[in-house]
């Protein structure tokens, strides 16, 4: 197995983690106390052609690979877990379901902006009553002459407050079950959709969420993404995807709360020496470190198998699972060890403990990904 990245791959990632040290990381904890959605930062993501990393450039995107993606998002998110799920909905949650399921003239007038980073995208599934039974829609879409009419209500929308173009499930057929849901690209400015009041959260809290509401929202024949009564197949394939930018989140934080644990335990001393010279510390920071590799290398796997076109369900359940969960062990250790000063606001470790949380929750909970896993390994 050839582990070596390639140039280009090299390229990005040096470039990512150079933008991500020198303008996201200065003001992560700013916007992280001020709940502020970092626009200039998203515009140059934008820029720097990152809010469509895996897009080909025919529409927009950087016409890199998944992998490069990975590489990308990771070295954002060690800067700022926020801006890197911004980042994250925009690839995986938007875009790339478009690519594979939008028209042409999805993909030039959708597809294109988000992909250049000159719109904003987010992925409404969530609903009150359907989060991890996703299938158990509650909104409503019916056709009136070339018009789709859309009632209901999605439940944390990360990027709504401030999206451009929405990916939205509604039942067509409430009779025909999961085969009934349909997807569609709506325009955050349709008539008849409203957003509400931004959510307010333990972590991640410069990516805004917030719920949505559909009353008689009207939009042409045109929004509907793939055919009617795809939306479940497009929904959960998205979902693999996106599980592969939230592993890559992950790992982020938990590089993150491991640097930040290596620094202060050869700064720190107890007892006449550095707090790294003592064997519990030095056991704490081993197991961050080998476990955020091996998360890496199952992210990095996951992400390789969508490049060459292969089935990844499990693969992304099994990254998703295993980096959110070494994430939050990361960032717990790395409380543990700055003692008193890890629970203050002072050192950057209290926000990678509260960011770290909602990896193991959004976009399939740890108890959703073993499930899936074990109907893989129960299936042979």
């Amino acid at each position: 197995m050839d582990l070596a990245l390639s140039p280009e791959q090299q390229l990005l990632q040096k470039t990512a983690r150079e933008f991500a040290q020198r303008e996201v990381a200065p003001i992560a904890a700013e916007i992280d106390e001020q709940h502020r959605f970092p626009a200039e930062l998203v515009r140059r993501m934008g820029e720097l052609g990152l809010m469509g990393v895996a897009i080909p450039e025919a529409w927009g995107g950087s016409g890199m690979d998944t992998v490069s993606y990975v590489l990308a998002l990771e070295e954002i998110a060690v800067a700022c877990a926020s801006t890197a799920v911004i980042m994250s909905v925009n690839n995986s949650l938007a875009c790339d379901p478009i690519l594979r399921f939008g028209s042409e003239a999805q993909k030039r007038d959708v597809l294109a902006p988000l992909a250049a980073g000159k719109k904003l995208g987010c992925f409404a599934l969530s609903e009150p009553e359907a989060g991890s039974d996703a299938a158990a829609q509650q909104s409503r879409a019916r056709l009136d002459g070339s018009t789709w009419v859309l009632n209901g209500t999605k439940n944390f929308i990360t990027n709504g407050p401030h999206a451009d173009w929405i990916v939205l499930f509604a039942m067509t057929r409430p009779e025909a079950g999961h085969k009934g849901i349909s997807a569609f690209l709506v325009p955050a400015d349709a008539p008849g959709l409203r957003r509400g009041r931004p959510d307010r959260k333990l972590g991640i809290t410069a990516a805004p969420c917030c719920q949505i509401f559909l009353e008689d929202c009207r939009v042409p024949d045109t929004a509907l993404l793939g055919q009617e009564g795809d939306g479940f197949k497009v929904a959960m394939s998205t979902l693999d995807v996106g599980r592969i930018g939230i592993a890559a989140q992950s790992l982020g934080i938990a590089r993150a709360a491991l640097e930040a644990s290596c620094r202060y335990a050869t700064e720190r001393s107890t007892f006449g020496k550095p707090i790294a010279q003592h064997q519990a510390i030095q056991f704490m920071l081993a197991d961050m470190a080998t476990e955020t590799d091996a998360a890496r290398l199952l992210t990095l796997r996951a992400a390789a198998l969508k490049d060459r076109g292969v089935r990844h369900s499990t693969e992304s359940a099994m990254a998703k699972l295993c980096a959110s969960e070494v994430c939050n062990r990361a960032a717990k250790a790395a409380v543990q060890i700055h003692g008193g000063y890890g629970y203050l606001k002072d050192f950057p470790v209290e926000r990678f403990y509260r960011d770290a949380k909602i990896t193991e929750i959004y976009e399939g909970t740890s108890e959703i990904q073993r499930l899936i896993i074990a109907q893989s390994v129960l299936r042979g």
